[in-house]
């Protein structure tokens, strides 16, 4: 048996997929290979796309069908029909998984999360990075981070421009960031510039905690390499995370003792003193991020938990997100 299996075979969650695109294409086909999930079927308003997926799984033309024949639903069509959809499933009593931004509106998040506390549901939202290999390996190391840099830039890409380069990119890092930096936000700036598409393409923005943190973002969907790097500054460490390559290092400090290792290195500062400087690189383990997700949303369910990354979660990214939105819009 799979060594991801959650469950019994006979106790496999009942899953449909609404939005069957570039992701839910991707989150249709794992959740079929799944040992968690049984998939019921799919739905896309675009009819033309079951032919883009296999033949055994059944494509509903009526999405209300597929929602009363589920237990839970994944919901991977646009952002503006994130809501709409949502709603329809908490309303039917079925547990969601809805790709990120979780809305395009704080009200509508809101309105979700009541729903889904309502009526006992899970509610959990694609933040992948969460699970990437490279965060995972580092998270217990990180405590208290200081200044954060975050870059996640990407080649241009026609498909997910119909939202900003903020709810697109930069809302993985802000997820990420407001999990690790346990502080309320002081202050927000941001600028964006938009080249080819008619919401900003690049955009820049700092984030001051009143503990005293300082977060830097920057996402651009117009560059001509891919980047996806987190770098954070802690007393006595350095810790730099490539979510691209998912590989992570850790620089730590400490004071030098003199029968340590000959060969490590050591600094001396203006007043004297010596410090030891040790590099470690934690293993990442070779897994499949959305897969990881699949496997914590079904673990949720069963044990009745919450999730790695809560509607709350996905609320807290898209209200900062929105903040940014409209410093960049001159809006506040």
């Amino acid at each position: 048996m799979n060594k991801n299996c959650i469950f019994d075979k006979k106790l496999m969650i009942k899953v449909g997929v609404i939005g069957i695109g570039h992701l839910g294409s991707i989150h249709l086909k794992l959740l079929s290979e799944s040992n968690s999930f049984k998939v019921v079927g799919c739905f896309d308003k675009n009819k033309d796309l079951q032919s883009h997926i296999n033949s055994e799984i059944h494509f509903y033309e009526d999405v209300n069908k597929l929602i009363t024949k589920c237990d839970a639903m994944f919901i991977c069509s646009n952002t503006p029909s994130h809501y709409k959809m949502a709603k329809l499933c908490l309303e039917n009593k079925k547990h969601v998984f809805i790709e990120k931004p979780i809305t395009t509106t704080l009200d509508e998040a809101l309105e979700l999360i009541k729903l889904a506390e309502t009526n006992n549901l899970i509610g959990q939202v694609g933040h992948v990075e969460r699970f990437n290999p490279a965060i995972s390996s580092v998270f217990d190391i990180i405590d208290n981070p200081k200044f954060v840099e975050c870059h996640r830039l990407a080649e241009f890409n026609p498909r997910g421009n119909d939202v900003s380069v903020v709810l697109d990119l930069m809302i993985h890092d802000i997820d990420i960031v407001l999990k690790l930096i346990k502080s309320r936000i002081k202050s927000v700036s941001a600028n964006g510039v938009s080249v080819i598409s008619d919401s900003p393409d690049i955009t820049n923005a700092r984030v001051e905690f009143e503990n005293g943190a300082v977060a830097n973002f920057t996402a651009s969907r117009i560059s001509l390499k891919n980047m996806r790097k987190t770098r954070l500054f802690q007393n006595n460490a350095y810790i730099s995370v490539d979510f691209l390559e998912k590989k992570s290092e850790v620089v730590k400090i400490s004071d030098f003792i003199e029968k340590i290792d000959n060969y490590a290195m050591v600094i001396e500062n203006s007043n004297g003193q010596k410090k030891q400087i040790y590099y470690s690189n934690p293993e990442s383990k070779p897994v499949n991020s959305i897969t990881e997700e699949h496997n914590d949303f079904a673990k949720s369910i069963i044990n009745k938990t919450s999730p790695l990354v809560s509607f709350k979660d996905g609320f807290n990214a898209l209200e900062l997100a929105t903040e940014i939105i409209n410093k960049v819009n001159g809006n506040s």
